[in-house]
């Protein structure tokens, strides 16, 4: 099946800016905020919503990853580089691109949950409504209705003309 271009370079970035704006919005008086990528094109997708955050307010964002086995989440830990207890009291988002079955999502905000944190949100650039899991996109740039045998892939990085989402 040949891919099809959804979302170019210029509909990505300007996703990302309206959900930094979101974000703003939703937390204007905070001093800082976390926010965590799921490694890698979460990462990826939470560098560009910093920049964004960072470009129209005075709002502090320190990002970090949290790297896990997608597919065996319960059999291992996870892996970061943001110490949990610097995550106490503050307001943190779990940043993904694709939300489809939310098993990523439940599984990285799990490790989270060890300690009290202020307000914990899942930022997400493309939602596929298939959850399996209890859990749901705060944010989402964008909301596509897709079948099971759909596969939605996010190119944030790279050669510029490549860069988008593309479903096959």
């Amino acid at each position: 099946m040949d891919k099809i271009k959804i979302l170019n370079k210029q509909q990505v970035d300007k996703k990302i800016e309206r959900l930094a704006w979101e974000i703003y919005e939703n937390n204007h008086s905070e001093k800082s905020i976390i926010i965590i990528g799921v490694a890698n094109r979460g990462m990826s997708l939470a560098k560009k919503l910093s920049k964004n955050i960072e470009k129209i307010s005075n709002i502090n964002v320190l990002i970090g990853y949290i790297k896990l086995d997608k597919d065996s989440p319960y059999n291992k830990d996870v892996d970061t580089n943001i110490s949990i207890e610097d995550c106490k009291d503050k307001v943190v988002f779990i940043c993904d691109d694709v939300l489809n079955s939310g098993k990523t999502l439940i599984y990285s905000t799990r490790y989270f949950l060890q300690i009290p944190i202020h307000k914990l949100s899942t930022v997400v650039l493309v939602e596929r409504n298939h959850n399996r899991y209890p859990i749901r996109a705060d944010y989402v740039g964008l909301s596509l209705a897709t079948t099971l045998k759909e596969y939605i892939n996010v190119v944030l990085d790279g050669i510029i003309s490549e860069q988008g989402v593309y479903i096959s």
